[in-house]
């Protein structure tokens, strides 16, 4: 079991469902809907939350499985060893956790799409925005030509974990798309992307090596650092401009109480000379992003 659990990366869930908390509380702030006062919208935040851990699962199994093929998971590989690379999960065994997981994730889906939405065309829609969701899961790294080893990662992480996420959830809350729902959504999305950006600059040499063609390694470890301030100072100035022209009382920026650990991690990515040394910001910026995300959403949610 523990090397299950290890290949599912627990550590990586939070930010999993941060673009679910904040879609919700902002569903719940502008009182289109009060999803902690009627019958179905409990279900729905419950589903949504669900439906996202399982399809970060459903990547995180996929990525094992597919940089274990492509080689990129080997002896010169920085970070935790993988299940599949170190014997402890056989190739096989690992497929059938992702049709399983993935069959998972479907099922939840649809559940919470059905119960959201009823049956109508934005059902459709939004089961094609499922479906894509989950095939970006498992085709990150893993299958032939994955476009994480050409470079497009980072494009999938602002749209699955940001606007997807954010505007999608306050949809299905409210049946409603309201244009303000973009920059939290952006903000979350950028930041999500960061964290990759440090997974990627940390395995900067061995994904060159192996053909991972990542940003990382098409920009260089110079140009790889001021986008990654780009990413985390971009995403917070989403936030802080939301919280100037909509917000309504201090509470709206209570998610700037991190401030202080962004900046330090900042500081420790552009004095870094050692990538393999940055391993520890990963989870710095990680759980600083799901920080500011429960920060923001009860900022929302006490106004």
């Amino acid at each position: 079991m523990k090397h299950w659990l290890s290949a599912f990366r627990l550590r990586t869930l939070p930010l999993a469902v941060s673009s679910i908390l904040v879609g919700s509380a902002m569903a719940t702030n502008w009182g289109w809907v009060s999803c902690f006062v009627e019958l179905s919208r409990p279900v729905v935040l419950v589903l949504a939350l669900l439906t996202a851990i399982l399809l970060q699962i459903l990547s995180n199994l996929a990525n094992d499985l597919g940089d274990h093929q492509h080689g990129t998971d080997n002896k010169d590989r920085v970070g935790p060893q993988r299940a599949v690379q170190s014997g402890a999960i056989s190739p096989s065994a690992m497929k059938r956790a992702m049709i399983v997981c993935g069959s998972l994730a479907f099922i939840s889906g649809c559940a919470l799409i059905t119960v959201a939405l009823g049956f109508s065309l934005t059902t459709l829609v939004f089961l094609i925005l499922g479906l894509a969701a989950i095939g970006a899961a498992v085709k990150y790294t893993f299958g032939s030509n994955p476009y994480g080893y050409a470079g497009f990662g980072d494009v999938s992480v602002l749209l699955f974990f940001g606007i997807v996420g954010v505007c999608g959830t306050f949809y299905l809350h409210t049946q409603h798309f309201e244009p303000m729902t973009l920059l939290p959504a952006i903000g979350l999305g950028l930041l999500s992307t960061g964290v990759l950006n440090v997974n990627n600059m940390r395995d900067i040499a061995n994904d060159s090596a192996s053909g991972k063609r990542t940003l990382v390694v098409r920009m260089g470890e110079a140009g790889a650092k001021r986008y990654h301030a780009f990413l985390v100072l971009g995403g917070l100035a989403s936030l802080v401009t939301f919280s100037a022209y909509y917000g309504h009382g201090w509470t709206f920026w209570l998610f700037l109480i991190p401030l202080p650990g962004f900046a330090i991690h900042l500081r420790q990515v552009f004095t870094n000379m050692e990538p393999r040394l940055l391993d520890p910001q990963l989870k710095v910026l990680a759980m600083g992003t799901f920080l500011t995300a429960i920060l923001f959403s009860l900022g929302l949610i006490l106004a």
